[in-house]
């Protein structure tokens, strides 16, 4: 029979063990500045509407059909023309997450465009910045910048933002709530600001794609609008549909302060 010190001293092994991968735990969440973020998936939205409600897109029901969202964050830029002469060639309509400094007051006749051939505008704040790092009165000012220019170009006010980097917490959930904008994160991502190769996006995008997915691709940078045909093309030939984000959530809505992946 073991003896009662080899006892305590195992004991005190797994005290002291369990301590330290508990300290670990909370420097990594202290270093990582984040809590627990609560999202809500597309499928659950639509199924909070009830089985009975109108989808309230045209023909396009994601509760039968496999749908998937295109977004783009960041634009628009020097790529966007092209872009938008792809998508309309495809028949496949996209959310545009716009950047406000150098890119909605840069390229308006492109915002415009963007809305007058069915794409779903919403906003990536006006200037980047990291919103976690930003006090209240300078997020208000980077979410509501963008809307107002957007609203004055189009007639149309975004109700969906993207933070930038995916960054986001308490704070800027009640400000976007206050603001009647609900956030919207990404399920499949090419980190094609990392590669021009637009084969690699394109296989990076069709690696993880799924129903529902949302993925988050940028059409500043060089590569990624060249592999947007491609990347249709394969989804649609694997039997999804494009629709933009709201039309994703049909008949459910985004609500403001939620996140939505």
């Amino acid at each position: 029979m073991p003896s009662l010190t080899r006892k305590m001293t195992k004991t005190g092994i797994r005290l002291r063990a369990s301590a330290t991968i508990a300290a670990a735990a909370s420097l990594a969440l202290a270093l990582s500045g984040c809590t627990k973020l609560e999202t809500t998936a597309p499928s659950s939205v639509r199924a909070a509407a009830g089985a009975q409600a109108r989808a309230g897109f045209g023909t396009v029901d994601c509760r039968k059909a496999k749908c998937i969202a295109l977004t783009f964050d960041a634009g628009p830029s020097e790529h966007s023309a092209r872009l938008l002469d792809i998508l309309k060639e495809k028949q496949a309509p996209a959310t545009f997450f716009l950047l406000g400094k150098r890119h909605i007051d840069t390229y308006p006749e492109l915002v415009k465009r963007m809305a007058d051939e069915g794409h779903e505008l919403a906003n990536h704040t006006w200037t980047h910045k990291i919103l976690t790092d930003a006090e209240p009165d300078e997020i208000r000012e980077e979410l509501e910048r963008p809307n107002k220019e957007i609203e004055r170009l189009t007639g149309q006010r975004p109700t969906l933002m993207r933070p930038p980097q995916g960054r986001t917490d308490d704070t800027v959930h009640e400000i976007s709530r206050e603001l009647g904008l609900a956030e919207v994160l990404w399920s499949v991502t090419a980190k094609d600001y990392k590669t021009n190769d637009s084969d690699l996006i394109t296989k990076r995008v069709l690696d993880q794609s799924s129903r529902d997915g949302i993925i988050l691709l940028h059409d500043l940078y060089d590569g990624t609008v060249p592999a947007v045909p491609g990347i249709v093309d394969a989804l649609k030939s694997r039997g999804y549909v494009f629709v933009t984000v709201s039309q994703l959530l049909a008949p459910g809505k985004a609500e403001p302060g939620k996140v939505y992946r």
